[in-house]
């Protein structure tokens, strides 16, 4: 089991399985590297859509991923369906907040595209 703690001061404990040594007692590593891309992208989004005077009141970032079969087994494909709640948002303007997060602003995202096929779909639900 480990403590990770951010320079922003905030901690996490992250452990494994009990058949690899751990306890079961947090999240595995790989887990907060999904975790970490999610908020990152759902965060862009929200931003995006905010700064040109969309109404939306949430964003979730559901994220399914496939790993590689042998070591080191970094991930090879990840999909993000966003959940976009709002007022009034139409279609092209998610599609464009979408594409920049994946395209521009996403650190996390852009990474992991590296080694993973990464794509994206969405849901606009009404506030």
């Amino acid at each position: 089991m480990f403590l990770g703690e951010s320079g922003s001061g905030h901690s996490v404990i992250m452990d494994g399985p009990p058949e690899n040594g751990g306890r079961n007692m947090g999240i595995r590593p790989m887990e907060m590297l999904l975790i970490g891309m999610g908020g990152c992208a759902a965060f862009d989004v929200v931003h995006i859509l905010k700064k040109s005077r969309n109404n939306v009141s949430d964003c979730e970032a559901e994220i399914e991923a496939e790993r590689a079969d042998s070591e080191p087994k970094v991930f090879s494909k990840i999909h993000i369906h966003f959940i976009v709640k709002g007022e009034g948002l139409a279609e092209k303007a998610v599609t464009r907040a979408v594409s920049l997060s994946a395209e521009k602003y996403c650190s996390a995202s852009i990474m992991l595209g590296k080694t993973a096929e990464i794509t994206h779909d969405f849901e606009i639900l009404e506030a």
